[in-house]
Order: C-alpha cells, then structure tokens, then sequence
C-alpha cells in the first residue's frame, strides 16, 4: 500500500482569505508603492512575469538536484540556430543538460481576453476611482481616469533538454498538473494574467552519428493585456473650500427702536346675544376713554382676573394686561356694544 510522501506538519488556525477580504487584500497589494492607479504593465513586463512564473511554479526537482533554468528568452530564429551548433563541453562555457529554457515568438497579436474585449473605439479615458485630498487648507477630491487595456496573445514555449528520461517525466508531470484546469494564472506587477496550455511536441535528437539527447516542448499561450501609466489622466473634482471672515471685537449697541405699530384709535367691544363677557389682550401701555354705549345698562372691569371697577369711563391698561368686561344689557334680545378710544402712553 501506498503512503503520501508529503505530510501535513503545520494546521493553519486562520482560514484563507475569501470574498471581501480577498478583494480587499488585492486592493492593498495594487496599491503597495503609495499609488492609487493600477501598475502599467508592458511587454517586458509580461516577459519577465512569465520568466518568473517558469522559475518559481515550474521548478523541476530530480534525485534531490534542481533543474538549472536559463534566466533569459530565446526567439525561434535564435533556438534553431543554437541547436544546429549544439555543443555539450563545458570547456567552451556551454549550458551541460539537463536545463530547462523559454523561447518566445516574435510576433505579439491583438488578444482575445474575455475581461477587457468591448469594442470601444478611439482609446477614450474611463472613471476609474474617486480620490479625497486635502492640502491643508482645501478639502477635494481627484478624479483618477485610464483607457481601456490592450489585451495580447504571446506565445511562449518552454523547451526542457536533458539526457535522461527521467527529467522529461517529471516535468511533464509538473506540466500536466499545473494546467489540469486547461489554464494558470500569474501574477505580475498586481494583475493576474491566464495562461493556456497549447500543446507539446517532441524534438529529441536521436542519431547514432550524434549524441543522444531529449528535447520537449511546451507551448503556453498568455492572454495578456498592455497598460501604460504615461496614459493616466488624474483631473481635480469638486473642493470644498473654508473662509475666514475677521471681525471687530468691540460690541456696538443696537439702537432702540422707539417706533410703535400704530393701533386703531377706536376700540370697539361688540356682544352678541349669546355672551356677556369679553376678554382682550394688550400689547402696550394706553389708556381706554369710553366714548359710546349702546344696549348696556352697567358694566364691571377686570384686569388679570382681578375686580378693578364698574362703568368707568377711563382704564389704564399696562402691556400684557388680559382685561375682561362683564356687561348688563337693556334689552336682552339686542346686540350691545362699548366703544373705547386708545391713547398710547
């Protein structure tokens, strides 16, 4: 029976980030250099995004030795060239297999990224992000714009050379396993950029007149984009701006107003049948004269709920006082009435 070679020494107690938190995390990691724009990303940078993605997730370990790789990019022209004057001695400084190396095709074609293809014309810059600011003195926001990507196809090939059956096996296990989902993903400067898995081919050279060697290959295909921050656009937006306005401190005493609103000189008090008793509130210091009555025989006067006399044909009348009168008719049936003329004080 078989056992797992690799076992588990570590538990994680925290469990791996999904969701918001993902997407939040992948905010800080675009934004780690103090930037609020996206990285621009070339075609040396895909180059080296995928030279690092051979390095790291294709490492090839055989008998406890790692496969060396060649750090650079060989073009087609360059790889049939240097296997046609294929030399194994170490005295001329030639590369000993086994090794793994990457050629790249020339030719960069417009790509077919499901993300970023919209058929929008003529480059137009989009709102990408709204950016508060504040200066000291001004609080704003910026307005943080970028084009549309250019999604590329670039295709690569990774070419493994080696002596022994052997390495060829483990590496296209690695191979098999890494795009057992038809593709991968590498992260380069902050974006994630698929990789697709071609094909493989065999190109081993097996002459008796020449030395036996192993020669696979593996063509990836990457579904890039280009975006170039020389092409960013950061316009100011709405500011909100604070004034200070100085002022004496020397306080300035407001006239007063002596002008009062005229009132009607006639007071006129009219009961109705259904009532024998008003009451008026006044607003100023005057003085009400009785100059005409009409169906009252007497009449009593309260200010404040308070008794201040009867039929009286002069009431001094302070501001707020609540005056009530209570009248005495000749004739029941009949409307009465009191007119008083106002003298302000």
């Amino acid at each position: 029976m078989a056992f797992p070679k690799k076992i588990k020494k570590f538990i994680p107690l925290t469990e791996p980030k999904t969701l918001l938190p993902r997407r939040r995390e992948l905010r800080d990691m675009i934004e780690q250099d103090g930037t609020f724009l996206p990285k621009s990303l070339l075609h040396a940078d895909l180059d080296r995004g995928f030279l690092d993605f051979v390095r790291n997730e294709l490492k090839c370990v055989v008998e406890g030795k790692t496969v060396p790789m060649i750090d650079i990019l060989i073009t087609t022209q360059n790889w049939v060239q240097f296997t046609e004057t294929w030399d194994f001695q170490n005295i001329d400084k030639n590369t000993e297999p086994p090794f793994i190396t990457v050629i790249r095709t020339p030719e960069v074609k417009y790509g077919n990224n499901p993300a970023i293809v919209y058929n929008i014309p003529n480059r137009k810059l989009y709102f990408y992000m709204k950016v508060p600011t504040w200066d000291g003195n001004k609080n704003g926001f910026d307005i943080y714009k970028i084009p549309q990507p250019v999604p590329v196809d670039i295709t690569y090939t990774i070419a493994i050379v080696c002596n022994r059956m052997r390495e060829i096996n483990k590496f296209n296990q690695i191979m098999m396993e890494k795009f057992a989902s038809l593709q991968a993903y590498q992260n380069i400067k902050g974006h994630y950029i698929p990789l697709k898995l071609n094909s493989v081919s065999d190109e081993s050279v097996m002459e008796v007149e020449k030395r036996k060697y192993y020669i696979q290959k593996y063509e990836v295909l990457m579904m890039g984009f280009l975006i170039d921050e020389d092409q960013f656009e950061v316009s100011p937006a709405i500011t909100r701006t604070f004034q200070i306005y100085e002022t004496e401190t020397k306080y300035k005493k407001r006239k007063y107003n002596s002008k009062i609103p005229p009132e009607p000189p006639v007071y006129d008090l009219i009961f109705p049948t259904t009532s024998d008793e008003i009451e008026e509130l006044f607003n100023y210091n005057l003085n009400l004269i009785l100059t005409f009555t009409e169906n009252v025989s007497s009449f009593q006067v309260y200010i404040n709920d308070d008794y201040y006399g009867d039929t009286l044909d002069t009431i001094q009348v302070s501001s707020g006082d609540m005056i009530r009168f209570q009248i005495v008719r000749v004739d029941a049936t009949k409307v009465a009435k009191l007119t008083y003329t106002q003298s302000i004080l």
